[in-house]
């Protein structure tokens, strides 16, 4: 059985459904059913069934961009319920702004930082060693540009608010992951609702950042395990979602019972379970069946 959701188009939702079931069986797999979700009709639910093989996600996944353009989508191998835990990036994702770029700006170093953060997104480069660079580059940089930066550059990506507080009142734990730092993380994390904050924390001395930072660097490797222990913690079997965009949330995303990217780039799309592009952050919300009378305004 593979499940998939998806918001399109409404006025050529009709003909692109049509044409996807007939490459859909044309490959050979049969389409059991196709429908509007009834908590939220403006997603189109297809249940694909084994007949002589099972589903192959990757075809699916091609025929549906193919048929649907600029969809928003969540394929799934099982009954899609909703998660117990949500864990996200925050830069790009949660948030509009790559801060490290947006601290540089005050060091007028903003576009040799941001050509690094990028590569190092569509993991061109190694992302610890790529962090310690640009980290190097700030040194003496007052502690208050923090502060200032956080005021006047940070703002949330929308529906980032109405996303995390949703998916708490439904029960869920969320936890913000990120590889940028404290002085932002925790700002953001009240803001918007997370429980929990894991990040990177900058040196300081004197008032000024030392071009050091403290302690281990969080990484992929422990963006996903954040993920896996904060699941265990809830006990075994329990549904979990991730959200990210770059090629550094890739193992939390593929940890994650569904891992959903957001406006991301081309390889962690690729390794997703789903994606949003045409809509803001509360179209995770449609897509997991949840009705806008239970979204929570924030």
């Amino acid at each position: 059985m593979l499940i998939a959701r998806l918001i399109a188009e409404p006025e050529t939702l009709g003909d692109n459904l049509a044409l996807a079931m007939e490459q859909i069986e044309g490959e050979g797999w049969e389409v059991a059913g196709a429908g509007m979700l009834p908590e939220a009709d403006d997603v189109l639910e297809m249940e694909l069934i084994e007949e002589d093989k099972a589903p192959d996600v990757g075809a699916v996944r091609r025929i549906l961009e193919r048929c649907f353009p600029s969809c928003d989508l969540l394929l799934s191998a099982q009954a899609i319920e909703l998660p117990r835990l949500f864990v996200s990036d925050m830069d790009s994702t949660m948030i509009g702004q790559e801060c490290i770029d947006e601290l540089a700006d005050f060091a007028g170093l903003k576009e040799r930082i941001a050509a690094i953060t990028e590569r190092a997104m569509l993991g061109q480069l190694d992302f610890e060693a790529a962090l310690r660079e640009r980290v190097g580059l700030l040194k003496g940089l007052s502690e208050g540009a923090i502060a200032q930066c956080l005021e006047e550059r940070i703002r949330p990506m929308d529906g980032a608010r109405t996303l995390v507080a949703t998916l708490k009142a439904q029960g869920c734990r969320t936890v913000l992951v990120t590889g940028g730092f404290h002085g932002f993380a925790d700002p953001v994390a009240q803001m918007l609702g997370f429980e929990r904050v894991v990040a990177n924390r900058l040196a300081v001395e004197g008032g000024a950042l030392t071009g050091d930072v403290v302690g281990g660097i969080v990484d992929s490797s422990v963006k996903r395990k954040v993920l896996l222990d904060e699941a265990a913690l809830l006990g075994e079997g329990i549904g979990s979602l991730a959200t990210g965009d770059g090629a550094n949330d890739i193992p939390m995303l593929e940890a994650a019972t569904h891992g959903i990217a957001y406006r991301a780039k081309p390889k962690a799309r690729a390794a997703a379970d789903g994606w949003i592009e045409r809509g803001d952050l509360t179209a995770i919300l449609s897509l997991y069946g949840i009705a806008r009378e239970h979204w929570v305004a924030a």
